[in-house]
């Protein structure tokens, strides 16, 4: 047996459901979180249209893709635009930076399909958040503000991360 050093799970400015249980128990017993999902499924990057949803993109089942949920998603994008705008970065990259702000225990997973996405998302790197400018993201998305669930309900009977438990 191994103690678990390192749990791998969805954490965004729109994905924030592991705050209140997940990550204070891993911060407890010394466990790192990499996080996936950081623009949640391109969401939050700032390049998305319904264009890029092919006939088998996930995207295309997601309850956060669909219809109004998707109006009311990318009008909190329009938000973290602006914030973005603010900080001299894009909106990619201040999502990115706001999961790196959130603890040398947190490591962001982005994936990138064009080389100059890669480069957006390096830059990142050189954006060094204040805790005004986290306040000002925090406040364009507040936790709980994206509309539909991640996944549709089949799906989502099988998240242990999002079952309430009273232990993990």
């Amino acid at each position: 047996m191994h103690p678990i050093s390192d749990l791998q799970i969805e954490y965004s400015l729109i994905s924030r459901g592991i705050e209140d249980d997940i990550l204070p128990v891993c911060r407890e017993l010394g466990i790192g979180i990499t996080a996936y999902g950081v623009l949640s499924r391109g969401l939050i990057s700032g390049h998305w249209s319904q264009n890029h949803a092919g006939e088998m993109d996930f995207r295309g089942f997601s309850p956060r893709f669909q219809g109004e949920n998707l109006e009311k998603n990318l009008a909190l994008v329009e938000r973290l635009r602006s914030v973005a705008s603010d900080l001299g970065g894009t909106v990619a990259q201040v999502a990115i930076a706001w999961v790196l702000a959130q603890g040398f225990d947190i490591v962001p997973l982005v994936g990138a399909r064009r080389r100059d996405r890669l480069g957006e998302a390096l830059g990142a790197l050189d954006l060094a958040l204040s805790s005004a400018d986290l306040t000002a993201l925090t406040e364009a998305i507040p936790a709980g503000a994206a509309a539909g669930a991640r996944y549709d309900a089949s799906q989502l009977a099988h998240l242990d991360s999002e079952k309430k438990s009273s232990h993990i």
